[in-house]
């Protein structure tokens, strides 16, 4: 080392003589430990073994719950899907859109006053598919359309409507690409948001746009063929008003996610993204202004609403065992 780059000084002289610092205490001795036995290794706590799984397994993405849960024996669940694009196109809307139209599907159903269209959200690759209460409701038949086109007849498993949700499955359907669950509780006011559905029967239409509010109170009816008209429209009643129709005297009141994504009638049931191609809720009203009196009228002026994906999640085991409410 240079005089221009100082001096570094040890803590302890080299030797117990050193003239420098001599008033400082020599270092104890070295006392090396007992040999270990013949036939035994040193073994590495648990603890630390974790903690290095858990450091790799978050570089990767996706594998920390299953790796813990197979070292220690207990049980442990991924909350949150791995993302559906690449780290260095999140937020792209063309990337997201490429990665997760696959799992939004559009769905029609038969209703004794005509019928509705919607859209739907596939979670598993045996044709489970997220929806809203609304579109399905009353349904006498229940078809869909997958992203390449394909037509399947589907069942409705159970349905919520005080959450304004159903879980539908398809006949005969494997292979289908299900989307990433995300976490709705991690979402922030301004965050970039993709909306995919099917508006006015337009399958796959894909817009964008942020998370404008959170918590919004959204109140929309529980009643049988009251939750969507014959022409494809949607009741929805914000702030004491009502809008797209009436909303009935039976309704139910839930917080959402407000985004200034484009919603519009049909695109209930499909899926709200954060950029990482994760749903982080089920589209499911819209508000129109009170001179739109009727749905061919009726489009989006950029206050959508969709139900947070953790209250889906909290729902899907009562939805599965066929619960109706």
């Amino acid at each position: 080392m240079t005089e221009s780059q100082g001096t570094y000084e040890q803590p302890y002289p080299s030797s117990p003589a050193s003239p420098a610092h001599a008033e400082w205490p020599p270092p104890p001795p070295y006392q090396p430990g007992p040999p270990p036995e013949p036939g035994k290794k040193r073994r590495r706590g648990p603890v630390a073994l974790l903690a290095a799984v858990a450091i790799v397994a978050a570089a990767v993405g996706g594998g920390t719950a299953y790796t813990v849960q197979e070292l220690t024996g207990k049980d442990a669940t991924t909350a949150v899907g791995a993302p559906a694009v690449p780290t260095g196109k999140r937020g792209d809307v063309a990337a997201i859109a490429a990665a997760v139209s696959p799992s939004v599907v559009e769905i029609n159903a038969t209703l004794a006053g005509g019928s509705s269209t919607g859209s739907g959200v596939i979670i598993s690759s045996d044709g489970e598919i997220v929806t809203n209460n609304h579109v399905v409701s009353g349904a006498s038949s229940v078809t869909v359309r997958t992203s390449d086109g394909k037509r399947y007849t589907a069942e409705v498993l159970g349905t919520d409507s005080s959450k304004d949700l159903a879980l539908i499955k398809l006949r005969g359907a494997t292979g289908l690409k299900a989307a990433a669950l995300g976490d709705s509780d991690a979402v922030r006011v301004g965050d970039p948001v993709v909306a995919i559905g099917s508006p006015e029967g337009l399958t796959g239409t894909v817009t964008s746009g942020i998370v404008s509010a959170l918590n919004r109170d959204v109140t929309v009816s529980t009643d049988e063929n009251q939750g969507q008209d014959p022409d494809g429209d949607w009741p929805f009643r914000f702030g004491g008003r009502e809008f797209n129709g009436d909303t009935g005297s039976s309704t139910t009141t839930y917080k959402a996610i407000q985004t200034d994504a484009s919603l519009n009638p049909g695109n209930s049931g499909g899926a709200l993204f954060d950029a990482s191609g994760r749903v982080i809720g089920i589209n499911s009203a819209m508000y129109s202004s009170g001179s739109q009196a009727s749905s061919s009228a009726a489009g989006s002026i950029g206050l959508g609403f969709a139900i947070p994906v953790n209250t889906v999640k909290s729902d899907l085991a009562a939805l599965r065992s066929g619960g109706t409410s």
